[in-house]
């Protein structure tokens, strides 16, 4: 008799993956949101201290503990990430939907905004998009959210026009089922996993790109506790041997990333039934 064992553990063993980066990435993200700010203010008696059992991450050259610090940056980053993320799928879904069921000039008006978002560098497009708006958070967030949607926009352009066109679609139209009947029960079920993992996967450019034009000093303002400021604060002092004001939130930064791009690659190997086999 054939073992499927394995098959079952490899599941099992992928939905713990899953259910442990959601809890690590919702758990880093409140702590970062419910801390008291004294716990990184300046304390000028502790300037510059190396890492240690008090102050895992060290502290920096005003005597701010690093460790509470670079935990609140990255939480105010995955709160940036997931609403930028969050606005920019929803445009993506818009989009794509209506390019493919639409079709003719607006398909071709959808198609031409995706190749023009394409066209420009991220990075360029956020600083002036950020810019534009002032910089802070709402220049971030806007920048992120109005040129991250064009990869999911094909996505799901293309996973509508394949359900459209698909003979059980087809027979529920000829009899006389309405065009959202249609939608809800044959196009919505097939779009959402592949939305759902599309949106995940967003956070991760969402995070980095915020960290980076914060960084070059387009983006939040220096007083928000923030990775790219950290990081940005941390090159006046490398020189000096304070390696660790840009190590550890640096690693800290990439781990994030990392773990939403797990959480992302893990669902999406769930839910398509092909990936899912080993």
């Amino acid at each position: 008799m054939e073992n499927k064992q394995p098959l079952l553990n490899y599941r099992r063993k992928t939905m713990l993956i899953i259910g442990l980066g959601a809890f690590i990435l919702v758990g880093v993200m409140l702590w970062g949101l419910l801390m008291d700010p004294q716990n990184y203010n300046p304390s000028y008696g502790q300037k510059s201290l190396e890492p240690s059992l008090l102050h895992p991450f060290g502290t920096d050259y005003l005597g701010r503990d690093m460790f509470y610090r670079t935990i609140a940056g990255v939480s105010t980053s995955i709160q940036i990430g997931i609403l930028a993320a969050g606005i920019s799928s929803i445009i993506a879904l818009i989009l794509g939907s209506l390019s493919a069921i639409y079709g003719g000039k607006v398909d071709l008006v959808v198609n031409m905004l995706v190749d023009l978002c394409m066209g420009v560098p991220h990075l360029i497009l956020l600083i002036l998009i950020s810019i534009a708006l002032g910089g802070g958070a709402a220049g971030v967030i806007t920048g992120v959210a109005v040129t991250h949607w064009p990869n999911l926009t094909r996505v799901i352009r293309a996973e509508v026009m394949q359900i459209r066109s698909a003979q059980y679609v087809q027979i529920s139209r000829k009899l006389g089922k309405s065009n959202w009947h249609i939608a809800k029960e044959h196009i919505i079920p097939h779009v959402f996993p592949q939305y759902v993992v599309g949106l995940i996967l967003l956070f991760p450019h969402a995070i980095l790109h915020e960290a980076g034009i914060t960084f070059l000093g387009y983006g939040l303002p220096l007083d928000t506790p923030a990775v790219g400021i950290i990081l940005s604060e941390s090159m006046k002092h490398l020189a000096t041997g304070m390696w660790w004001l840009a190590f550890f939130p640096g690693l800290v930064l990439l781990l994030i990333v990392w773990l939403f791009d797990l959480v992302g690659d893990y669902l999406r190997t769930v839910i398509d039934p092909y990936s899912s086999r080993r």
